[in-house]
């Protein structure tokens, strides 16, 4: 195979790999730099969740954080206690809080087992 690539077969080959690599390291690096780190990353988290509090604040809303508050809403519990209705159950708290399938299973079942 390589005895019919003459010189600037090689020589393009070389040029090619040369530039995957300078192109990969590039992005690698950038990558690098635009994440946050150290001092300098949770000066940006606490600044990003002060605007996050004033634009609920201006909206009128209150985070209620789902975890700290025993885990599924009213209206999830309401709908978890009908086992009939139990799929519905796990859609709403998977909606309401962006958890996968699995965990939000885990979540309306558990409940459903220390009503009993």
């Amino acid at each position: 195979m390589f005895a019919v690539l003459e010189l600037q077969d090689f020589t393009w080959l070389l040029f090619m790999l040369i530039l995957v690599f300078t192109i990969f390291a590039g992005g690698r690096a950038a990558y690098a730099r635009a994440q946050p780190s150290g001092t300098a990353g949770l000066r940006r988290l606490r600044r990003l969740e002060a605007k996050v509090d004033l634009i609920l604040k201006q909206l009128g809303l209150e985070y209620q954080d789902t975890a700290a508050t025993g885990g599924l809403s009213d209206d999830v519990k309401a709908l978890a206690d009908n086992p009939a209705r139990k799929i519905e159950a796990i859609a709403l708290y998977r909606q309401e809080t962006g958890v996968g399938l699995k965990e939000a299973k885990d979540a309306v079942e558990t409940y459903m087992a220390d009503r009993r």
